[in-house]
C-alpha cells in the first residue's frame, strides 16, 4: 500500500475547502459500495483483534489504577476519591463508569463466565472505534469533497495505533474520540443541539476537548445559532459536574481542570530535560519546580492563543472546513504541549486523516512504532500481557516519541508554506476572517 508523497503539499485551502488531493469517489456506485463494504469488514476485523487482545491480556498499568479507582468510588464515594488520590483526574462521568464496570465484573454471571474487569473497562473503546469508522464514513459518504482515498481509510480501519490503545492500553480516550466526532458530524448536518450535546458528553470523558470549544462556539455565533449549541453543551456539563462543583470545587479543580499531563516524556519538555538541568529533570505532573510550572503554562497559553486565531479566522468557513479547524487545533496541541502520554495519539487521527491523508500515513506510521516500542519496553517484551511504566524505563522509549512530533512539526510547516504561496496576503498573527469561498 503506497502513500503519495505530493499530497501532504497541497492540503490547506486559505478558503478552507478539502484538499484538492482527496480521492474523488468512483464514477461506479456498486464499485463504491463494494468499497466501503470492504472497509467495514476491515474494521469489523480490527474490533474482533482488539476483542482477543483484551480478552487475553491485562493492559497497562491504567487498568489496574482504574480497578483502585472503581473499588474506592464503590467503598468511599467521588469526594473521597478525589481528595486521596490525586492521580484520579478523571470528570464525574468516568467516575460513574469506572464504578459501574466494578460492580459489574463483580457480579456472579460475569465471574463464573471469566468476564474480569480489565476487559469490561476496555470494551466500551472497541465500540467505540468501530463506530468513529462509521461517523468517519458517512462524513464522507455525505459530502463529496470528503472523498478520501481508499488506502486511508483501510489504514484508518486497521490503525494499528487504534489496536494497541483500545485493545491493549486500557484507557477511556477512543470514547471521547467518538463523541468528538459525534458532534462535527451534528455540525456538518446543522444540527446545534446535537453538536452542544455531543461535545459535551466528550468533555465528560476526557477534560482536554474544552480547549476546541472555541471552535465550535465561533462556528455558531457567526450563523447566530450559538444559544443552541450552547444551552445544551452547558446542561449536561452542569448535570454531570454538580456534584464535584456545589460540594468539593477546589479539589476537583485540583485533580480535574489543572492537569497537565506529564512533564519531560514529549516534545518540547522532553528536549528540555535533555539539557541535564535539574530545574527541568523532574518527570511527573504535579509538584513540579517553578521552572517546569512557567514553561508549561506559558505553552499553554500559546495553544489556547492559537486555537482562539485559528476559531475566530475560520468561524464563516464551511461545515466541513469546521474538521480542518480542529484538525490545525490538534497539531498545534501536540506540536507544543508540554505533556503528550503514549494513548493521547488517537486524538487527532480522523482530523488529520481529513486534513492530509499523507500525513496522517506518516503520523500513523511513526506513532505505532513510538506505541509499540513504549509497549514492548514496559511489558518486557512482546508477546504483551501487563504492562508496567516505571520512571526509569522512559529513558528507553521516550526517543521514539520525537518521529511523530517531528511529523506534526513538518506538517505545520508545509501547511502554513502552502497557504502563503496560494494566499501572499495571509499573516501568521492575524485576525481577518477568512472568506467563504465556492
Amino acid at each position: 500500500m503506497r502513500i503519495p508523497l505530493m499530497p501532504m503539499t497541497q492540503t490547506l485551502a486559505a478558503d478552507g475547502s478539502a484538499p484538492a488531493t482527496l480521492a474523488q469517489s468512483t464514477s461506479n456506485p456498486r464499485n463504491a459500495v463494494r468499497c466501503e463494504v470492504w472497509i467495514l469488514l476491515s474494521g469489523l476485523l480490527a474490533l474482533t483483534f482488539k476483542l482477543a487482545i483484551a480478552w487475553n491480556t491485562l493492559g497497562t498499568n491504567d487498568v489496574i489504577s482504574f480497578y483502585r479507582f472503581g473499588e474506592s468510588l464503590e467503598t468511599h464515594g467521588l469526594e473521597w476519591t478525589y481528595t486521596n488520590s490525586i492521580s484520579f483526574n478523571h470528570p464525574p462521568l468516568i467516575a460513574y463508569f469506572l464504578q459501574a464496570v466494578y460492580r459489574l465484573s463483580h457480579q456472579p454471571f460475569f465471574q463464573d463466565n471469566g468476564i474480569i474487569f480489565p476487559f469490561l473497562l476496555r470494551l466500551p473503546a472497541i465500540l467505540a472505534d468501530f463506530i468513529s469508522l462509521l461517523v468517519l464514513l458517512r462524513l464522507t459518504a455525505d459530502f463529496p469533497k470528503l472523498r478520501l482515498p481508499t488506502w486511508a481509510l483501510f489504514l484508518f480501519a486497521l490503525s494499528p495505533t487504534s489496536v494497541m490503545v483500545s485493545g491493549f492500553h486500557g484507557s477511556t480516550d477512543p470514547l471521547m474520540v467518538m463523541f468528538l466526532l459525534l458532534a462535527v458530524y451534528s455540525c456538518s448536518h446543522g444540527n446545534p443541539f446535537l453538536c452542544g450535546l455531543f461535545f459535551s458528553l466528550s468533555c465528560q470523558v476526557k477534560i482536554i476537548p474544552l480547549f476546541l470549544f472555541p471552535i465550535f462556539l465561533f462556528y455558531w455565533m457567526h450563523r447566530r445559532l450559538w444559544l443552541r449549541f450552547l444551552v445544551p453543551f452547558a446542561t449536561v456539563t452542569f448535570v454531570l459536574w454538580r456534584e464535584p462543583l456545589l460540594n468539593f470545587p477546589a479539589i476537583f479543580v485540583k485533580n480535574v481542570l489543572s492537569y497537565g499531563s506529564f512533564w519531560g516524556l514529549w516534545g518540547i519538555t522532553y528536549f528540555l530535560r535533555l539539557t541535564g538541568w535539574s530545574q527541568f529533570g523532574r518527570v511527573s505532573y504535579y509538584h513540579l519546580t517553578a521552572a517546569q510550572t512557567a514553561v508549561g503554562l506559558l505553552l499553554k497559553l500559546l495553544i489556547i492563543a492559537c486555537v482562539i486565531v485559528i476559531a475566530w479566522r475560520r468561524r464563516a468557513l464551511s461545515a466541513t472546513a469546521l474538521l480542518s479547524s480542529l484538525a490545525y487545533a490538534w497539531i498545534v496541541f501536540f506540536v507544543f504541549s508540554p505533556g503528550v502520554c503514549a494513548q493521547y495519539m488517537v486524538w487527532l487521527m480522523p482530523y488529520v486523516l481529513i486534513l492530509s491523508p499523507a500525513l496522517y500515513g506518516y503520523l500513523e506510521l511513526t506513532s505505532s512504532l513510538f506505541l509499540f516500542f513504549f509497549y514492548n519496553t514496559i511489558a518486557d517484551a512482546f508477546p504483551w500481557y501487563v504492562a508496567i511504566s516505571r520512571s526509569r524505563s522512559n529513558l528507553d522509549w521516550t526517543p521514539w516519541s520525537i518521529w511523530p512530533w517531528a511529523v506534526l512539526i513538518a506538517g505545520l510547516i508545509i501547511f502554513w508554506k502552502t497557504a502563503r504561496r496560494r494566499d501572499p496576503s495571509l499573516r501568521l498573527f492575524g485576525l481577518d476572517t477568512l472568506p467563504l469561498r465556492p
